[in-house]
């Protein structure tokens, strides 16, 4: 019996590894957006993640809600400086994501300020 058990948790663990290891090396997509950065926030209650948005279009219906890892220490103070800004954000998207990780499946990788193309100063 103890056996038993012994494998169906070890098979339950081995499998959550190779769903974490998928989640986490294998990218749904890659890409570009670009943007006004309108909001970039440190949220949650038990596990705090990095949160923003940027604003596509002259609409608000054209937002695009990103998450950023905490290792990239970089890319999180750039986007403190540049808010209010309109930047170019480099996204790795997930099949899905962990509590941990943060609310959107969009990974940001890399930041760099740009000129709007709607206010040319």
């Amino acid at each position: 019996m103890k056996k038993t058990l012994l494998y169906i948790f070890g098979g339950i663990f081995i499998l959550w590894l190779f769903y974490y290891a998928f989640i986490l090396f294998v990218p749904y997509s890659q890409g570009t957006r670009s943007g006004e950065l309108i909001k970039f926030s440190r949220k949650g209650v038990i596990v705090k993640t990095w949160e923003g948005e940027i604003s596509q279009g002259i609409s608000g219906a054209q937002i695009f809600q990103f998450s950023v890892l905490d290792k990239n220490e970089e890319v999180i103070e750039n986007l403190k400086e540049f808010e209010g800004n309109y930047v170019k954000l480099t996204y790795v998207e997930r099949f899905a994501t962990f509590f941990f990780w943060g609310d959107t499946k969009y990974f940001i990788t890399e930041v760099e300020k740009s000129e709007s193309p709607h206010f040319r100063r």
